[in-house]
């Protein structure tokens, strides 16, 4: 796993993206361009807001979660293109609605609740809009709303030729090709610029970015010999099937020849008389 240059960070890189969106302005920005809505005070932005509501449960990193008197927004931003983009949209959206809905309380005080994905590459093969938003309605007649109060929005920046809105075009003009445009997206620049000014700030990807890759390299070596393991039981296996076959020896010398259990013999001596 190559570690991109502190140096070469831009907006839509991981760890640039939440540092940016810790800004309570940019991040209020972001909200407003992508919406087209107001958006008052709001909590400080959770940068990387874990819930796993069940020890044996998927558990869910959000990218930047946040809200104000009413809603709730969660905001990733895809620089590749994800598998399951749709069911991913539909699990954080269970994970944010699980984590907001505290025990005893009413379904009623659920906040509307708005699940933006930001992509730099256009996430539907078959169709090039900038903006894809989804509401849950009803089939028979499309009049009829769910009112569940929950919103997904795909954003394609690679299709920012085609956004109306001049606001929106030029902010996903930026993410798609870095190029500052208006007063907004130059202040997005000028931050990332001065992060980067930052050794606290290089030193801290430095050291996240190692601790990842101790734990995937940990992941690999548990998998390699999990995998050596599973190679060792069917060698043993099928060794122990060979010497069944040939009749040569009892079952007990072939447990103590392959390590394999004598109830695992027996069973395999069962398995080949049928």
């Amino acid at each position: 796993m190559l570690l991109k240059p502190f140096e070469k960070l831009e907006f839509t890189d991981d760890y640039m993206f939440k540092k940016v969106m810790k800004n309570e302005e940019i991040c209020k920005g972001v909200i407003e361009r992508l919406l087209h809505i107001e958006v008052g005070k709001i909590e400080f932005p959770e940068i990387e807001k874990e819930i796993s509501p069940y020890y044996t449960s998927h558990g869910v990193r959000l990218d930047v979660h946040v809200k104000d008197s009413n809603r709730i927004f969660d905001i990733e931003m895809q620089s590749y293109k994800q598998d399951a983009l749709g069911k991913r949209c539909r699990y954080y959206q269970s994970m944010v609605d699980i984590d907001a809905l505290m025990k005893g309380e009413d379904y009623s005080s659920l906040k509307e609740s708005f699940i933006l994905f930001i992509c730099t590459e256009n996430p539907f093969s078959d169709f090039n809009l900038p903006v894809y938003t989804f509401k849950n309605i009803c089939l028979e007649d499309s009049k009829v709303p769910l009112d569940d109060k929950s919103v997904k929005v795909i954003y394609n920046a690679a299709a920012y030729e085609e956004e109306k809105d001049e606001n929106l075009r030029s902010f996903l003009k930026f993410v798609r090709n870095l190029n500052a445009d208006d007063a907004f997206t130059t202040n997005i620049s000028n931050l990332v610029t001065e992060i980067k000014r930052s050794e606290a700030n290089k030193m801290e990807y430095i050291g996240m970015n190692l601790h990842d890759r101790d734990l995937i390299m940990l992941a690999r070596k548990e998998g390699r010999e999990e995998g050596e393991q599973a190679g060792a039981r069917q060698n043993a296996i099928a060794n122990a099937t060979n010497l069944l076959k040939m009749n040569v020896i009892t079952q007990e010398q072939i447990a103590q020849a392959t390590g394999l259990k004598l109830a695992e013999v027996q069973k395999l001596a069962e398995e080949l008389g049928k």
